[in-house]
């Protein structure tokens, strides 16, 4: 509809003698003006010589009629409305209803939304990146939530998408965690010889990296110590191991830690509803950057005893790719990430969501790899995020301790539980925990992904608008009002001369807002749609009886549906589950 608006009006302003035109079709800011509105009497009033709403006028004029439009007027100082029509409208509700979204996880055709502007691409989308051996945190769980977001949306414009993961299993984290597992054998025995723990790995894991990070901050002589650990561990994924007892323990512990870390992450996975193709680590990346960076000497410079490449060349900073004592740093690791991606999936572009402070960083490792492997680099598209604060002022959970990703899905997950309990849901415990992803990605994506956000946990949970389970509730709704309409035998019948009101107005717009919220990688274009929605519903609900026994119950029925499976849809591409009962 839009793009035949832009079509039409174009004509129309050509018929007046503005060639070439560039029309711009928006959604007015408020119903009653219309479904879609344009300003080019504004725009062009000034070429055709005449004032705008004279323009408007003549553009209106040489419109006639409009197909799915029912009328036209002219506001204000000349912005031209167009409102569609109710057959329009009726047509958008039995998309809408035509076939529920089963099987997105393969989508290839169909799904209510769905578009196939990405059809035939390629596109490989990297997020989440936690570290073996450190607590996932918030920054992870920021990342998990629009990395899914994004791989669902354009999985939704009909590309094929594979997910990837990079975890960083070698560094002075994983050394100064094997420092404080040396402190503590008699739990460490317990992982290496019963593959049991009293504590929760995550929080066993913490604790050491904890320990050994305090001591390598303020003891040169454990500072030493970790730092040899550090090149044993390179000199182990190497394959260069001497053979010592020590080097032996070391790499016993390094084998132990490293698997608890990655099976307890595929639990948070499995919670998050993430799923991932490809894992890279940084124990295979740093091989391969080595290489890189020592192949081309004439772009990577020598500077006392390290190897730097100098940003500065390209309005950048100068940053540091191999150490004084030859060890590989991050960005070194990245060029051979991108070299082992690109050998390991060939695609068409490949997305990083990495935390907004590592902007600058990461455009130095990118201008780099445009001298190095500029095949490779003109594939990568980099999406930041914010940061997560919280309204309390405090990093720290109800228990006292720092707060992280998992502590976080946790004290929610127990918050929900209560009200959970009195739910019609049929688990309670798994609806306490869809409620709090939920609660936790609405936060996460209901704004722009490069600003920081505050996290309020009240209004996180709250089921008064503005959250995650409000929409959760709105769709539990829907499917509660379809229940009782199969119990007392009223089918869904589309009615296409019923008056329209603004649920029906906003559901023809929900493909488009998918587009744009794709285009722009942006969730919280389709998270900000989805609120209004839902909100209209409840709104809708509250004054209107659906189930009243006349003529117009089928088609408010149809309509209930047609909210039911947009709401579905789009909670599913923003990654948050969608109860039936709650």
């Amino acid at each position: 509809m839009r793009e035949m608006l832009k079509k039409v009006v174009s004509e129309a302003l050509n018929t007046i003698g503005i060639s070439t035109p560039s029309v711009v079709i928006e959604h007015p800011a408020e119903l009653s003006h219309g479904d879609y509105a344009t300003g080019a009497a504004l725009q062009y009033a000034k070429q055709a010589g005449i004032a705008p709403r004279a323009l408007a006028e003549k553009i209106v004029a040489a419109l006639g009629i409009v197909e799915g439009v029912s009328k036209v007027d002219i506001a204000g100082p000349g912005f031209i409305n167009f409102h569609l029509a109710p057959a329009t409208l009726a047509a958008s509700i039995e998309e809408a209803r035509k076939e529920d979204m089963l099987v997105l996880q393969s989508l290839g055709d169909g799904g209510w939304g769905a578009n196939k502007n990405l059809a035939g691409k390629k596109i490989m989308v990297e997020y989440t990146d936690p570290n073996p051996f450190k607590e996932f945190h918030i920054g992870h769980l920021m990342s998990n939530a629009i990395g899914e977001s994004i791989s669902r949306l354009v999985q939704f414009s009909g590309a094929e998408v594979k997910r990837a993961n990079y975890q960083g299993d070698v560094g002075p984290h994983v050394a100064k965690c094997i420092w404080g597992m040396e402190q503590d054998m008699e739990q460490v025995a317990s992982i290496l010889h019963t593959s049991s723990v009293s504590e929760r790995p995550a929080a066993l894991l913490g604790a050491w990296y904890a320990r050994g990070t305090h001591a390598y901050d303020t003891d040169e002589k454990v500072k030493k110590v970790i730092d040899e650990i550090n090149a044993i561990v390179y000199k182990i994924i190497e394959g260069q191991p001497s053979g010592d007892k020590r080097e032996v323990l070391i790499s016993n512990m390094y084998k132990a830690g490293r698997e608890l870390s990655l099976a307890h992450f595929e639990e948070l996975y499995e919670i998050l509803g993430t799923k991932f193709d490809y894992y890279f680590f940084e124990s295979a990346t740093a091989p391969k950057g080595l290489e890189i960076v020592r192949a081309h000497p004439e772009v990577f410079e020598q500077s006392d005893g390290a190897v730097v490449y100098k940003g500065e060349k390209v309005g950048l900073h100068t940053r540091v790719f191999i150490t004084s004592k030859g060890l590989p740093t991050y960005e070194t690791k990245e060029l051979g990430l991108a070299e082992l991606k690109a050998e390991t999936w060939e695609c068409d572009t490949s997305i990083t969501i990495t935390a907004h402070e590592q902007a600058g960083y990461f455009a130095v490792v990118v201008a780099a790899m445009k001298e190095v492997m500029p095949d490779i680099a003109k594939k990568i598209t980099h999406v930041s995020h914010g940061m997560m604060r919280f309204a309390e002022g405090k990093m720290s959970s109800r228990t006292g301790n720092v707060i992280t990703g998992e502590s976080l899905l946790t004290d929610l997950t127990e918050a929900a539980q209560e009200r959970a309990k009195e739910s019609r849901a049929d688990n309670a415990e798994t609806l306490a925990q869809n409620v709090a992803v939920a609660a936790i990605k609405y936060q996460i994506l209901k704004q722009g992904s490069g600003k920081d956000i505050i996290f309020d946990r009240e209004r996180a949970l709250s089921l008064e608008g503005d959250s995650g389970p409000y929409l959760q509730y709105a769709h539990a709704r829907t499917q509660q009002v379809l229940e009782k309409a199969k119990e007392q035998n009223v089918a869904a019948k589309t009615d296409s001369g019923a008056e329209p009101n603004e649920v029906a107005h906003l559901l023809h717009r929900f493909p488009e807002v998918v587009e744009n919220a794709t285009t722009l990688m942006e969730p919280h274009v389709l998270t900000n749609y989805l609120i209004v929605l839902a909100a209209a519903f409840n709104s809708w609900y509250g004054r209107e009886q659906i189930l009243d026994g006349s003529t117009s119950s089928p088609h408010k029925v149809a309509l209930t549906d047609a909210v039911r499976r947009t709401l579905k849809n789009g909670l599913w591409i923003l990654g948050i589950p969608a109860p039936e009962k709650m």
